[in-house]
């Protein structure tokens, strides 16, 4: 189904908001961001994107993307016409299967990001590193040692949180030995604290 693969230098746009919708994007290797251009003029972050992660999937209902993709690191990309993917999803019942499983993930995925934006600040932190440590781990990263393409500022965009407050979160979780900080390389060094706040929300609704 892959029509292509294209190269996207960092800092490019993959798509653009208002473009007319042609296909759906698999990231190869690389890191994107998907963002929106508020009312007010401020960039809003709406998620961040790595290898195996699809793109595109706001413009099926439309046929025009609401949002720009952009590069954080020079990416390979491929590119699936949705007009072949479509067609022969309808002959092919595991190709549809397939598609449906992967819509329904970026869906989740998606979704998880923001109901962050609904926790208080330190969770929505922790929860945001769990998030990006799982799928980091799922293509064969460590779980622990993460390397952030995105700035402290897309961190706070994508959940809801000032730039200040985040690198108050950051810090309040070395002082309390949970992480490790040196520039964008963030070490866990107790999952099971970090899990705990990111937890705290769901357990004080169920009591």
């Amino acid at each position: 189904m892959v029509g292509a693969r294209i190269k996207v230098k960092r800092g490019s746009a993959l798509f653009a908001t208002g473009d007319r919708f042609k296909s759906l994007y698999v990231v190869r290797t690389g890191f994107l961001k998907t963002e929106t251009t508020l009312e007010d003029g401020r960039r809003w972050v709406r998620g961040f994107q790595m290898a195996g992660e699809m793109l595109g999937l706001d413009a099926i209902a439309n046929e025009a993307h609401t949002c720009d993709a952009i590069a954080m690191e020079d990416s390979d990309v491929c590119v699936m016409p949705y007009d072949l993917l479509e067609s022969t999803s309808r002959r092919v019942v595991a190709l549809q299967r397939h598609l449906h499983r992967a819509m329904s993930r970026e869906i989740l995925r998606e979704g998880s990001l923001m109901q962050q934006t609904g926790m208080p600040a330190q969770e929505r932190l922790a929860a945001f590193l769990l998030n990006l440590s799982e799928r980091l781990h799922a293509r064969g990263f460590s779980r622990s040692e993460l390397v952030l393409r995105m700035s402290r500022e897309e961190i706070g965009s994508a959940v809801g949180l000032k730039l200040e407050t985040v690198s108050r979160m950051f810090s309040k979780f070395a002082a309390d030995g949970i992480v490790t900080i040196q520039q964008r390389h963030v070490n866990i060094l107790d999952m099971a604290a970090l899990r705990e706040i990111a937890n705290a929300k769901l357990r004080s609704c169920t009591h």
